[in-house]
């Protein structure tokens, strides 16, 4: 199975190598959420390490390409603008992200569709690809321009609206479901739910008396692949650096200990949820690869066709570089 996804990795790899985004609808799993939601706390925990920017404010500002691969051995980052570092620091991964995001897009928060590719090896993670959107807003901050959350929508909406694109929905629990923007967004693209997966945060943050079982056993917003609810460290957990094993024994005494969640058995937590998405992800490939060859096959068709009747023009080095056809060839 972990071949499957390696497969498109590759593909990914390829137009990343010539800075631009792929042009074929790849099968993938795509991170939705409002800021402050828990999107990258739920990352973080799936990799676990702390390696993403945080602060106030749009963090995410360009799509991140999350290639998890379990592989024994130290843990390290390799990023693809930056082939020849391996980022054994993962304070410095954060960095090289802000930076990088910051040559972009500029300071000043505004966004980019373009872009950054790090593959993360380590023993603890399961062969996974994620690609983390940036987070729903309706508030413009700094110099950003008044219509940034019109601009963010549309990203987000774009990436999800690839047919075979599966998208992971993070939600939390502290609001009414009903007012959810991943799902609202998910929604439009995607109105029979068949490629929405529901992640439920902020479990532990609910009211005295309150609780979202029917949620988690797909009662409330019934979604074919259904939810998963998870707790992540607090901000208080965060900043003093509680370690991620210790964050999710907590994490599962939590749900186990719980009078209402207990029933649910191993079906929650982010343990739970790598498992999960990863076998989701490879039968998603499995199912969408013939296809996706066909689409090659037939792209690579057309340029050997225009090749063949202006063969200089494919000759030339600089546009023969920064073309995608020469990724499709190869």
């Amino acid at each position: 199975m972990e071949k499957l996804i390696k497969v498109v990795n590759k593909l990914q790899d390829a137009f990343a190598t010539v800075n631009m985004a792929c042009p074929f609808d790849l099968p993938q799993i795509a991170v939705v959420g409002e800021q402050s939601s828990g999107k990258s706390s739920v990352l973080e925990k799936l990799v676990g390490r702390d390696f993403l920017p945080r602060g106030s404010g749009i963090v995410t500002r360009r799509p991140l390409v999350l290639q998890l691969v379990n592989r024994a051995g130290p843990e390290y980052g390799v990023f693809f603008h930056n082939k020849g570092r391996k980022y054994t620091n993962f304070d410095e991964i954060r960095k090289e992200i802000e930076h990088e995001t910051d040559r972009v897009t500029g300071k000043n928060k505004n966004i980019s569709p373009l872009p950054i590719n790090l593959r993360i090896y380590s023993p603890h993670v399961l062969t996974l690809t994620l690609i983390d959107l940036p987070g729903v807003t309706n508030v413009a901050v700094g110099d950003q321009p008044a219509d940034i959350g019109v601009q963010i929508r549309e990203m987000v909406k774009q990436a999800i609206s690839n047919p075979n694109c599966l998208i992971l929905a993070v939600i939390p629990a502290v609001t009414d479901i009903a007012n959810s923007e991943a799902l609202k967004l998910s929604q439009e693209v995607d109105p029979n739910r068949m490629r929405t997966i529901g992640v439920v945060t902020k479990i532990d943050m609910m009211g005295e008396g309150t609780n979202c079982l029917d949620i988690l056993r797909n009662k409330v917003y019934p979604l074919a692949r259904g939810f998963v609810g998870v707790v992540n460290r607090s901000q208080r957990d965060i900043v003093q650096k509680k370690d991620m094993s210790t964050a999710k024994n907590e994490e599962l005494n939590f749900f186990n200990a719980h009078p209402v969640y207990r029933v649910l058995g191993n079906r929650v937590g982010t343990d739970f949820l790598q498992k999960s998405l990863s076998e989701q992800l490879a039968v998603h490939i499995r199912n969408t690869l013939p296809r996706l060859k066909e689409n090659i096959m037939e792209q690579l068709a057309v340029i050997k066709e225009k090749i063949k009747e202006n063969p200089a023009l494919y000759l030339d080095s600089d546009l023969t570089n920064s073309s995608p056809h020469k990724v499709v060839i190869l």
